[in-house]
């Protein structure tokens, strides 16, 4: 009987994981030593002569899940997304059977290979060949399968000249090269990944997301949890958001990371961007007029300074990054005769002309690089402005803004007129 491909592998119904945290009495917080002794001798006493005090620590409840449900059909590559303590972690803990849930039932079809901690499984002592046998065995994986897989997994991971030299002398990013080869070497059906990107030089993150693209069109099935957007974005093609141990939504890319980020990064029209800058200068304004424009229509950014004391700017430029803080551009504002001079109480103002604004329709924020003649200064998330849709000037692309990178590029598509 065949298996559809379109079947569920992994199945969570009503999921909860509670744990218990203890507050210690605010006097057993920060105790000495002495303190400690002390404690211990009038404890004992008391004891001695039935007059034993009860602790004065209390526990408190904390669900860390709550009532999670969701299903995941096989070949499918989830991202699991959410801010930092929404519990995505521990799900992913307990889907490894690493952590077992307080209540609740999960279903799981195939075997799972996780990494969610860089080394986890490793021995310090051992060399990175003796690790390698010892951690793939631990993940599941037959002896035979290691030795036939040995040398991709050393290839992948960049250590040859190290193989034989023990793993507590490797950098984290040799440890993490090497966890990560062997788990993704491991061929199961179901990988969960928890943050394996955010260690790592930009290649290594290139390999990592080119190999789990590997996995997930080999019609296996991807749990992938990062902060990384982009990366969310380029390899999944469903969502899971968890806010607070409970589930928001799920869904498709294009659905779920909109209207996720919408959330996050709301335009703040009235916000205050007066801020110091250097000792002399202070920011009195950054804005964009309009702080809406269609792709590819016209804006202009103001940006304002106040002396507080004579001084000078040497350079300076406006930061444009998308909502998931990657930097899409830079205007530099630069003066080619020399330095901004500005006396006290002189107010500096500059305005940039932008003709064409071909960008794909989301949220973007501005920033602001500025030097002195000694120190410089980043300030990020000053302004906001909203790249509207192109539908109005009568350009309907059949791609989601989602796919389509930052950029709408100005170009003419030659069209077949003969067809063979």
């Amino acid at each position: 009987m065949s298996v559809s491909a379109t079947a569920t592998v992994i199945r969570v119904e009503n999921l909860s994981k509670k744990y218990e945290i203890r507050h210690l009495a605010e006097r057993e917080k920060y105790a000495t030593l002495r303190d400690t002794l002390a404690g211990g001798m009038t404890r004992m006493g008391r004891r001695l002569i039935g007059r034993e005090r009860t602790s004065r620590a209390t526990t408190e409840e904390f669900w860390a899940l709550r009532d999670v449900s969701f299903e995941v059909k096989r070949g499918e590559v989830v991202g699991i997304i959410g801010r930092n303590g929404a519990g995505k972690s521990t799900l992913l803990k307990i889907l490894s059977r690493i952590t077992e849930p307080t209540c609740g039932r999960i279903e799981i079809d195939g075997r799972v290979a996780s990494l969610l901690e860089v080394g986890t499984g490793f021995h310090a002592e051992l060399t990175g060949r003796e690790n390698i046998y010892l951690n793939g065995s631990i993940l599941g994986m037959t002896r035979a399968e290691i030795k036939r897989k040995f040398d991709e997994i050393v290839a992948f991971a960049e250590v040859e000249k190290f193989l034989d030299t023990p793993v507590k002398r490797y950098s984290s990013g040799m440890y993490m090269r090497l966890a990560f080869a062997v788990a993704a070497h491991l061929e199961p059906e179901i990988l969960i990944v928890d943050e394996v990107l955010a260690v790592g030089d930009f290649e290594f993150q290139k390999k990592c997301l080119g190999k789990i693209g590997e996995v997930a069109k080999g019609g296996r099935t991807v749990l992938f949890v990062s902060h990384n957007i982009g990366a969310v974005q380029s390899l999944c093609n469903s969502i899971l958001h968890l806010n607070a141990g409970t589930v928001v939504e799920q869904g498709p890319v294009e659905t779920i990371i909109p209207a996720y980020l919408s959330k996050m990064y709301e335009p703040s029209p009235c916000l205050d961007v007066r801020r110091p800058i250097f000792d002399y200068l202070l920011l009195e304004n950054l804005a964009a007029t309009p702080a809406a424009v269609p792709s590819g229509g016209a804006t202009s950014i103001t940006v304002s300074f106040r002396g507080v004391k004579s001084g000078s700017i040497h350079g300076l430029c406006i930061l444009l990054f998308s909502s998931t803080n990657t930097r899409v551009a830079i205007i530099d504002l630069r003066d080619p005769s020399g330095p901004y001079r500005i006396a006290q109480e002189e107010v500096l103002t500059l305005q940039v002309d932008i003709r064409c604004l071909n960008l794909v329709e989301g949220e973007y924020k501005f920033g602001l690089y500025v030097q002195s003649s000694h120190s410089h200064l980043d300030l990020g998330d000053l302004a906001s402005i909203r790249v509207l849709s192109q539908a109005g000037h009568g350009l309907i692309l059949p791609y989601p803004a989602v796919y389509r990178g930052f950029v709408e590029l100005d170009c003419s598509v030659p069209c077949r007129t003969n067809l063979v």
